[in-house]
């Protein structure tokens, strides 16, 4: 399996995104993002987090509008897996390659800590490792993570089973860490080719720092 791993300026989870792939037995590249074309054929292209252009105007913003971006939407147009993981998940909604919109966190400060999540769909390529209602603990480090999408909108995305993640506590309890809509935590389209989540599963590859639930994850893409 081949991994591209998009590089904006500002981008600081670029390495930990392809030593977490490559620990999985992935060959991972780093791409620029002023490149026009992908150069290779990727099985997976990623977004990681980080705060792209210094997340100025609003996070993702100004990535969008990278040249590399416009490769990566033809990429996804014609079926191919594409990640965005926490500012890479924001430059999706900006690009319009996944719905709904980012705000500031409701209690207004940055979020950084391990969180758990409940696994709402697993009908897809990302979680296809986990089962429904499975609990699984991935760091988050946000400060607009507060997802927010009209409820017609959010009906549909229930319906299509593209609501994946959502926060809770250990038992699997409503608990809400930024004010997200039903406290979603990561989604995808319509065609569940394009994800997107604010926590960091390049974060959870070892026991020893804290967790290795991200494993599960990724290697859902080498299934």
């Amino acid at each position: 399996m081949r991994v591209g791993v998009v590089v904006f300026p500002g981008t600081n989870c670029d390495r930990d995104t392809k030593w977490a792939f490559e620990r999985i037995g992935a060959k991972a590249d780093f791409i620029w993002h002023n490149e026009k074309n992908l150069h290779k054929k990727y099985d997976l292209i990623v977004l990681p987090g980080g705060f792209s252009y210094g997340d100025y105007l609003r996070s993702g913003a100004i990535a969008r509008f990278s040249p590399i971006m416009n490769a990566v939407k033809e990429y996804a147009k014609k079926g191919g897996f594409v990640l965005g993981i926490c500012n890479g998940f924001q430059i999706l909604l900006e690009s319009h390659l996944l719905p709904g919109a980012m705000t500031r966190n409701e209690n207004l400060h940055f979020i950084s800590k391990f969180h758990h999540l409940k696994v709402i769909n697993n009908n897809n390529k990302f979680l296809q490792k986990f089962n429904e209602g499975d609990i699984i603990n991935i760091p988050i480090a946000h400060a607009e993570g507060n997802y927010k999408i009209d409820e017609e909108t959010l009906k549909e995305m229930y319906d299509n089973e593209q609501i994946l993640l959502q926060y809770c506590d250990e038992n699997g309890h409503y608990l809400n860490p930024n004010g997200s809509i039903d406290a979603i935590a990561g989604i995808c389209n319509k065609e569940k080719n394009v994800f997107g989540l604010m926590p960091h599963p390049e974060r959870a590859m070892s026991d020893i720092l804290g967790g290795s639930d991200g494993i599960k994850m990724l290697e859902g893409f080498i299934s």
